[in-house]
């Protein structure tokens, strides 16, 4: 079982092509065609962590954060992140990060909050942008229905709670090849006039590979014409934080006390009561201040999320209930996520969910 083999499967859950432009996902130290001999599942990858994994003779950490996020110009130790890199390096430990490409998984980070909270009905908060793409192609009317069928096989035409979706115009094609053609239809260096079918299909991008292979193993033309571009769809399963239903609503100050104990934090930082029944939550872990809006937008009764600013408390303008339990606190289910999730595939070599905290924060 090589690198690759686990990292394929993580990111059946969560495709790198879900990340945020400024993240840093994938394997960021090792490579993928080394063997495993185990996976150490952790948040955050330090050099504590390293030293586990080299314990429990793990050579794949797996981490939430990635250890590298900005550009590294030297590796001499002088800092934690480059004192765990060095020590990956010596002893042949390969590194992989999730973080937004899990955020933004429908099974992911959120997901997880809610699981635990015991919210129903849950919803993304945020859906993604920029990650449905649409393909237009030009075939032979003859091959339109197969090379359709061959391109929904591979990934394409879904739009939400639909399947095989794609839209066909017929006209006529015109093409003339030079004396190093080879046409399919017609003669070199004689203008050609063709029955075709025009089809477009929408994709998720993680397909894109796919389809492409797809497309140029299926059209019959030496040349195949196509163009991609990405649409401003939004991907209702896809994107950042969830909302949804308490199975009995409570009082403010009832829900901050089953919020602390069942999200195992010592602090909560919260808004003004206002006196609120609470119902409807949403949630979105790590840094999340940016989603008050959509938490207000959605008529959620109270957002919990974490490490909100002085002044973005104001936000709630009595109208939900913010709450800040801590970054740590709200992610620290992730790891069990991913160990549940690679330990159903993977019985032949050791997954073990990291013993060591990470937070790097303390109350007194």
């Amino acid at each position: 079982m090589t690198i690759k083999d686990i990292t394929n499967y993580i990111e059946e859950l969560a495709p790198l092509s879900y990340a945020e432009d400024f993240d840093n996902v994938g394997l960021l130290v090792g490579n993928y065609n080394a063997n495993v001999s185990g996976v150490l599942v952790t948040l955050d990858t330090l050099e504590e962590t390293v030293e586990e994994a080299i314990a429990k003779n793990c050579n794949l950490i797996v981490s939430f954060h990635p250890i590298i996020f900005s550009g590294l110009k030297k590796l001499n130790g002088n800092s934690y992140v480059e004192r765990a890199v060095l020590k990956a390096i010596k002893n042949d430990i390969a590194i992989y990060a999730t973080h937004t490409a899990l955020d933004n998984s429908k099974n992911g980070v959120s997901a997880k909050m809610c699981e635990v909270l015991g919210l129903k009905n849950t919803e993304i908060l945020i859906p993604k942008k920029g990650i449905i793409k649409k393909l237009t192609t030009f075939v032979p009317n003859e091959n339109a229905i197969a090379l359709r069928d061959s391109l929904f096989k591979s990934g394409a035409g879904n739009i939400g709670n639909y399947d095989l979706c794609s839209f066909n115009i017929n006209g006529e094609g015109t093409f003339r090849g030079n004396e190093n053609s080879n046409p399919v239809l017609g003669e070199k260096g004689k203008l050609h006039t063709e029955k075709e079918t025009q089809i477009s299909v929408i994709f998720e991008s993680k397909n894109e590979a796919n389809i492409l292979k797809s497309l140029h193993k299926n059209h019959p033309y030496e040349e195949v014409p196509y163009e991609i571009f990405t649409t401003e769809n939004i991907h209702q399963n896809v994107g950042m934080g969830m909302i949804g239903e308490l199975s009995t609503e409570m009082n403010e100050k009832d829900f901050l006390v089953y919020l602390k104990k069942t999200m195992k934090t010592d602090c909560i930082r919260h808004s003004a009561l206002i006196n609120k029944k609470i119902k409807k939550v949403a949630v979105l872990g790590g840094s999340g201040s940016f989603a008050i809006s959509n938490a207000k937008k959605a008529k959620a009764d109270a957002y919990v999320s974490a490490d909100f600013k002085y002044h973005e408390f104001f936000k709630a303008e009595n109208s939900l209930l913010l709450a800040d339990i801590g970054h740590y606190e709200s992610e620290q289910f992730t790891k069990n996520l991913l160990v549940d999730y690679l330990t159903k595939k993977f019985t032949n070599f050791a997954v073990v969910l990291s013993e060591k905290s990470t937070n790097p924060i303390y109350y007194i």
